[in-house]
């Protein structure tokens, strides 16, 4: 979850993985990492990420809710 959070973030905010980096003070490489899913981030990195993303960092954890799909009408059953 968090490497796919992360990444929409990001994109949301139309940063690169190099400019996130830039300004989370890590290295573009780990950022890359991150969002592939080879390393977890600790729990100070998800605050740091978060905070130059801004958004929570409970954000970055969160998994999606269920889409519900919409209610059709139920089929008929055949009788014969």
């Amino acid at each position: 979850m968090f490497a796919r959070n992360l990444r929409q973030a990001r994109n949301a905010r139309g940063l690169s993985q190099e400019a996130l980096a830039y300004d989370a003070d890590v290295d573009r490489t780990y950022v890359s990492a991150l969002e592939r899913g080879v390393y977890g981030a600790t729990v100070d990195m998800v605050d740091k990420l978060a905070k130059v993303l801004g958004v929570e960092a409970a954000d970055l954890l969160r998994r999606p809710t269920k889409r519900t799909r919409p209610k059709t009408a139920p089929h008929a059953r055949s009788t014969e």
